[in-house]
């Protein structure tokens, strides 16, 4: 059996605002992410992430991912989704993920440190 693909689209933590999180940076943020990539990975996904600016290529690069394979799942990031001023981009890429990808089951993660938390309430 095929294993079950996985795509995360998020925010490139380059472009995100971290007066709120003065904690956390860049570095950080793709730490985080890398090791969620490699848990899914290790759990028998086929995992990809899709990190996107904050609208020059965003789409271009969500529907570039899409068009590669088709997926399974769908996590799109706390990052994107609630960092205030982002609702028009994030519409944008939820549209996007719609029009090229209908069959995908839909996760959203809270932190870049519970994405596999979200798949596997989508496909466990």
């Amino acid at each position: 059996m095929a294993k079950k693909a996985v795509l995360a689209i998020g925010l490139d933590p380059a472009f995100a605002d971290y007066s709120q999180f003065p904690d956390l940076n860049p570095a950080h943020i793709r730490h985080f992410i890398g090791m969620q990539m490699e848990h899914l990975r290790a759990m028998g996904y086929d995992a990809e992430c899709c990190l996107i600016d904050l609208g020059d290529t965003a789409e271009a690069a969500v529907e570039r991912a899409l068009r590669s394979k088709t997926f399974d799942c769908i996590v799109i990031g706390a990052g994107l989704r609630e960092m205030p001023g982002q609702l028009f981009l994030f519409e944008k890429i939820l549209n996007v993920v719609h029009g090229l990808a209908p069959q995908a089951r839909i996760a959203f993660n809270t932190t870049p440190a519970d994405t596999s938390q979200a798949v596997l309430r989508w496909l466990s």
